[in-house]
C-alpha cells in the first residue's frame, strides 16, 4: 500500500479488520519490519490523538520516529505555484517536501481544510502534493476533506462492540461554536457505506455532506427519526460542505441546540453506544450522562487509533 486517504485503499474490509484484532493480539508481532526504518510525521495542525496514537504504532513496528510541527519550528512554508514569496513564507513546500522524504521511508502528513475556496480543499492540493512529489509511501493523518485512520479505528470499534450482524449505524450533525471540517464525518460515511451496517446520515437542512461520501445512505432530517432503533450513534459537527450553495461553504448556518445528542435522544435507540472522535464541546455535542454512561465507547474508539495506524504502517512498510 502506497497512500492511504480513503476506504478503498484498504480493500477489503473483512481482511483489514482480521489484520487489526491480530494486532490488537499482539502488537508488537511485526516489529522486525520497521527496523532501521523512519517515519516522518508532518503536522500543519494540532494533534492529540493523531499524534500520539501514530507514534505509537510506528513504534510498535519497530521504526524510528520525526515528528515536524510546521508552524513551530520549521520554515513557515508557501504552497501555491506562480506567488513572489515576497512575505514571511520562506520555502515552497515544493522544495520542501523532497527534503524531507530524502530523511525518511513513510510520511504522514495532517492539514486540516482552510475554508478559503472548496475546490482547494476538495482537490486536498496539500497531501496530494506530497504524494505526487515525495517518492515516498504517503498517509493522511487527517486532511482537508477526510480522516481515514479515525474512520478505520471507527470501524475496528463498532466490530468489538456491535451485538447483532448488521448493527444500525447513525451518523448525527451536532452544534458547535466554531467552523468545523467535515473530515471526520466524510470518512466515516466513506467507510459506513463499505461496511455491512444498516447507515443512516441526519443532520439540518443545508448540512448535506458531498454526495462522493454519502453515496448510497438514507439521509434523515428529523433526528428523533433516525435515532429510532439505533444501535450506535455517532455525534459530529461539521461547517457547511456547500454542496447546494457553494457561498455558504466553511458557514455555521445553524447552532440549533435541539441536535444536542441527550438523554431523550438516546432514549428512542436500542440502548445505542455513543461515538466521538473527540476532543468534544459537552453540553453542545453530548450531554454529561450520555458521554460518561456505560455506553460510551469514545475511550476505546480513541485507543483503536493506535490499532488503525499500525495495520496502515505495516502495510506500508511491506509495501518497500
Amino acid at each position: 500500500m502506497r497512500t492511504y486517504t480513503n476506504v478503498f485503499d484498504l480493500g477489503d474490509l473483512k481482511t483489514a479488520l482480521a489484520e487489526a484484532f491480530e494486532i490488537k493480539n499482539d502488537r508488537y508481532k511485526y516489529e522486525s519490519l520497521g527496523k532501521h526504518k523512519t517515519c516522518l510525521l508532518i503536522f500543519f495542525n494540532n494533534s492529540l490523538r493523531t499524534r500520539l496514537s501514530t507514534q505509537k504504532a510506528a513504534r510498535n513496528l519497530g521504526m524510528d520516529v520525526i515528528v515536524l510541527d510546521v508552524n513551530q519550528g520549521a520554515w513557515k512554508l508557501e504552497t501555491e505555484r506562480g506567488v513572489v514569496m515576497d512575505g514571511d513564507k520562506s520555502e515552497h513546500l515544493l522544495e520542501a517536501i523532497p527534503v524531507m522524504a530524502s530523511y525518511c521511508d513513510i510520511i504522514g502528513v495532517r492539514s486540516f481544510a482552510q475554508f478559503e475556496s472548496r475546490t482547494d480543499d476538495y482537490t486536498e492540493k496539500i497531501i496530494n502534493q506530497f504524494i505526487q512529489h515525495s517518492g515516498k509511501p504517503v498517509f493522511s493523518m487527517e486532511a482537508a476533506t477526510g480522516h481515514p485512520l479515525q474512520a478505520f479505528a471507527d470501524l475496528i470499534t463498532i466490530e468489538e462492540y456491535k451485538k447483532k450482524e448488521r448493527p444500525k449505524v447513525v451518523l448525527t450533525w451536532a452544534p458547535h461554536p466554531k467552523a468545523l471540517p467535515q473530515a471526520v464525518p466524510n470518512s466515516f460515511a466513506d467507510f459506513m457505506n463499505e461496511a455491512d451496517v444498516d447507515f443512516v446520515i441526519t443532520h439540518p437542512e443545508g448540512y448535506d455532506l458531498d454526495p462522493k461520501f454519502v453515496r448510497g445512505a438514507k439521509v434523515e432530517y428529523d433526528q428523533m427519526k433516525a435515532f429510532k432503533d439505533a444501535d450506535f450513534i455517532y455525534a459530529k459537527n461539521w461547517a457547511c460542505p456547500g454542496v447546494t450553495n457553494p457561498d455558504d461553504y466553511g458557514k455555521v448556518l445553524s447552532k440549533d441546540m435541539g441536535w444536542t445528542v441527550d438523554s431523550k435522544h438516546m432514549a428512542v435507540t436500542n440502548n445505542a453506544y455513543f461515538m466521538h472522535c473527540l476532543p468534544v464541546r459537552r453540553n453542545m455535542i453530548v450531554t454529561d450522562d450520555v458521554i460518561e454512561a456505560p455506553t460510551s465507547l469514545v475511550i476505546p474508539e480513541a485507543a483503536n487509533r493506535e490499532i488503525s495506524a499500525t495495520v496502515v504502517l505495516k502495510r506500508m512498510l511491506q509495501s518497500l
